[in-house]
Formats: C-alpha cells, sequence, structure tokens
C-alpha cells in the first residue's frame, strides 16, 4: 500500500492512496476463508468448499466488503500516524469508470483512490488559574418577595360586574359569544361562546380585545383582526378575519388581597409558607441568572485567549443552522432585514461571526473536556431525559421513548450537560469574586446593557 500526500494547505488535507491487487486478494481470501466453515451450498460438506468456488460465488460480494473495511482502516491509520485530528467526515473519490472497478473487484487491477479532509489545529490551552472571573449577586430583599406574590395575586385578582349600562374599559374582563369568517366563509374554531376576555392582556389575536373598549352588555359588533403570520394553524396564518362578536357581560377587576386565605387557595399552609416558596423559588431564579452571567462572561474570556483558524467546513455547517433559523423566523414574522436597520448582506456577515466564534469555543470545550478526562455520565443523561419527562405530565412515556429511539436527541441532551461540566471545571481554577448587583442589574440583557 502506498500513500501520497497531494495537498496539505492550511487546514486542507488530501491523500492519494494505492492499493494492489495483491493486497486486495489477501484481504478477500482471508475474509472467504473466515466464510468456508459457516457457508452451505448444496453438493458440499460443512468447511470442505474450495477457496476457488467460493471465490466464484462470493468473490465479488465479499472484495466490495473487503475494500470497504480496507479504506477505512487506511483512513484511520493516515490521520493517527500524521496526528491529525479530523474535523469532518472524509470526502473519499472512488474510481467511476465501470471496467475498471470490475476489474478490481476481480482481483485484476490497484485500487487508487484519494481522500479530502479538514482537520482540528492544535489548541494550546490557556491557564486557567489567571482568570479572574466576576460573579454578579443580588440579594432577595423582602420586597421582592411581596412583590413577586402580589404579581401572582394580580394574575389571580377577582373580577365584579358592572352596572347595568357600563362601557368595557382597559382591564376589564368581558364575556363574549363570537362567530368568525374569512371572506365571509365560517372557519373551524372561529366561533366560540361565554369566553372571557381580558383587555389588555393580548391572549387574543392582535386587534381583537382593543375593539371591546367600549361595548356594553347585549351590544353586538363587528370585530376585525388579523391572524399572525407564525400562527399555530397555518390555514389562518396571516389572514384577515371578521367575528361578530356580542357581550354578555361586563366585569371590573377588583383590589387583588394577599392574606392567609389567599396563600390556602394556594396550596399553602399559611402566607409565610407561600413567601417561604416564593423566595426558595426566586433563590433559584436568581442563581440561575447568575450562571448565566458568569458563564458569558467567562466563554468571553476564552474566546479572547484563544486564537486559531475554525475548519471552514464546521464554520459553513454553524452558519447555515443558524441562517435558516433566521430566515424562518422572519418569514414566519413577516418581517425584513430592513426592519431590523440592516441588509441581508450585512446580517449575513455578522452571523457569520458568530458561527464561527461557537465552533472554535465548541473545540476549545472539547479540548479541555479530552484533556482533562471530563465525560458526562449515562445516568448524567438519562436524569435529563426524566427532568424532560416530568415537564410533560402524562406523556412521560413518549417522552423516554423518543430519547430511548433517537440518538441524535440524546446528543443534543449531553452537549450542555458537557459544556457545564467544562465551565465548572475553569470556575475551580479560577479566581472568582463576587459583587452585588441589583436585581435589575442581575436580569438585564447585556446588549441592552451595552446600549445603555
Amino acid at each position: 500500500m502506498q500513500v501520497k500526500e497531494t495537498l496539505a494547505e492550511g487546514l486542507k488535507h488530501e491523500f492519494e492512496i494505492n492499493v494492489s491487487a495483491s493486497e486486495i486478494d489477501a484481504k478477500v481470501d482471508g475474509r472467504l476463508a473466515d466464510m468456508k466453515d459457516k457457508v452451505r451450498l448444496n453438493g458440499f460438506r460443512p468447511g470442505k468448499v474450495p477457496l476457488a468456488h467460493l471465490k466464484k460465488v462470493y468473490g465479488r460480494s465479499v472484495a466490495a466488503e473487503a475494500l470497504e473495511e480496507m479504506i477505512r482502516e487506511t483512513n484511520a491509520r493516515i490521520f493517527t500516524e500524521r496526528s491529525l485530528r479530523v474535523a469532518n467526515e472524509p470526502k473519499i473519490t472512488m474510481p467511476t469508470e465501470q471496467k475498471e472497478i470490475e476489474e478490481i473487484l476481480a482481483g485484476k487491477a490497484d485500487l487508487t483512490y484519494s481522500v479530502a479532509i479538514e482537520v482540528v489545529p492544535p489548541i494550546t490551552l490557556a491557564d486557567f488559574k489567571t482568570f479572574n472571573v466576576e460573579k454578579p449577586v443580588a440579594d432577595i430583599t423582602d420586597a421582592d418577595v411581596d412583590e413577586a406574590i402580589k404579581r401572582i395575586a394580580d394574575q389571580n385578582r377577582p373580577y365584579a360586574a358592572k352596572d347595568e349600562g357600563a362601557k368595557a374599559e382597559s382591564g376589564d374582563r368581558v364575556t363574549v359569544a363570537f362567530k368568525g369568517t374569512i371572506d365571509g366563509v365560517a372557519f373551524e374554531g372561529g366561533t366560540g361562546e361565554n369566553i372571557p376576555v381580558v383587555i389588555g392582556s393580548n391572549t387574543f389575536i392582535p386587534g381583537f380585545e382593543d375593539q371591546l373598549i367600549g361595548i356594553a352588555a347585549g351590544e353586538t359588533r363587528t370585530v376585525k383582526a388579523s391572524f399572525p403570520q407564525n400562527y399555530a394553524a397555518p390555514n389562518l396564518a396571516g389572514k384577515d378575519a371578521e367575528f361578530e362578536t356580542t357581550a354578555s357581560l361586563i366585569e371590573a377587576p377588583q383590589e387583588s388581597v394577599v392574606d392567609e386565605e389567599f396563600a390556602k387557595n394556594l396550596g399553602l399552609e399559611s402566607l409565610d409558607k407561600l413567601k417561604e416558596a416564593m423566595r426558595e423559588r426566586m433563590t433559584q431564579e436568581f442563581a440561575g441568572a447568575t450562571r448565566q452571567k458568569v458563564k458569558r462572561k467567562l466563554l468571553d474570556r476564552l474566546d479572547e485567549t484563544h486564537h486559531f483558524e475554525a475548519p471552514p467546513s464546521l464554520v459553513n455547517d454553524e452558519f447555515e443552522l443558524m441562517w435558516n433559523s433566521i430566515k424562518s423566523e422572519m418569514a414566519s414574522s413577516a418581517r425584513t432585514f430592513a426592519d431590523e436597520n440592516t441588509t441581508e448582506d450585512a446580517a449575513k456577515e455578522e452571523y457569520r461571526k458568530i458561527a464561527d466564534r461557537r465552533v472554535r469555543l465548541g473545540l476549545v470545550l472539547s479540548e479541555i473536556g479530552e484533556k482533562n478526562k471530563i465525560t458526562v455520565t449515562d445516568d448524567e443523561v438519562s436524569r435529563a431525559v426524566i427532568e424532560r419527562a416530568r415537564q410533560m405530565p402524562g406523556r412521560e412515556k413518549e417522552v423516554w421513548d423518543y430519547y430511548r429511539n433517537n440518538p441524535g436527541a440524546v446528543a443534543q441532551l449531553r452537549a450542555p450537560i458537557f459544556e457545564d461540566k467544562v465551565i465548572d471545571f475553569i470556575l475551580e481554577l479560577a479566581n472568582v469574586t463576587e459583587k452585588k448587583v441589583s436585581r435589575e442589574d442581575l436580569f438585564k440583557d447585556e446588549d441592552e446593557k451595552t446600549a445603555a
């Protein structure tokens, strides 16, 4: 077997490999010899089929299998001997002439093929002990807890019927019956009876609630509204509709009261227990926000300290995934690049930079994990699956079966677990200092902060 490197340009490598007919023949004979004791042919006792006869019957198919195995083993040996870390699936170019292929399979001609790859460049990891990471933390005050409970109370506030003849105002709850049509034709799901609508809640399609302002009980009016472009029912998305709407009851919101009775209605023993539960939930939310801030800063630091060329094919793949998602999202919301104060070319350039950063950071995290033997156990993946199942009550078995039968979906669960474990490893080495911040700053988006 002869191997000749024909291209070594940056991260791109190409090789030309020649496998002699005698090597192919020897490989085929070896596989046929293994078959002798297993194959059953009429007229021959088990294990007594002549090799020449086996080759006549099975030679072509065995040769194809042998070649596939030889190519796989040869490629692996080439990459290992040269310490090449392959970034993508090798591109193998085989002979295409039918006559040449037949001669190779018959063991009468050498096989010459080429293989092209992109490799991951060597990555020199930074000294993580030199990293200074600021950890923003915010205290949860009694006022924060009271405010959060008040929001829940407002969402569950009672309503009382307004006086006869009273008109609906923003914030009122209007009970309506409606019949919807598109171009004068009724559509499925377009009718409703005794439907409560809180004006200003934005729970109905855009424009519907605002047109109920001023309506009185017993009044009928035609409400005109358009379904959003990304509406769940494709046959309604983007369509203009008219709803013949009759109000039967107008109710005004009442003052929400936070007391022992309110806590018991929520299933808690007392108001103090409600406050404890709310503080615990907020503690988890604050910790999650802190974690995200620290993770983002740490990824920025990794980006700053690791400079290398990302394999173009990986960047292209990442960009295509992102770009297709962006285009789909914009189409569903009927938005254009002009609406975003940019152009398609400028947006592409920006997202390609993001794709490049993602690929490089992914390779750095992978290198850190590999060098420090950081792995994700099956138990950790199982716990993640169980957590997903808990989020879908009544469909637990469906969720479990989905992940059991979809290795790709399991890989998507494994990736963030691995990333978090690598992040934790770096934080153990880094110099982490806490900084007290306000609740507003803790939850403020970084991009929003920069703009401000």
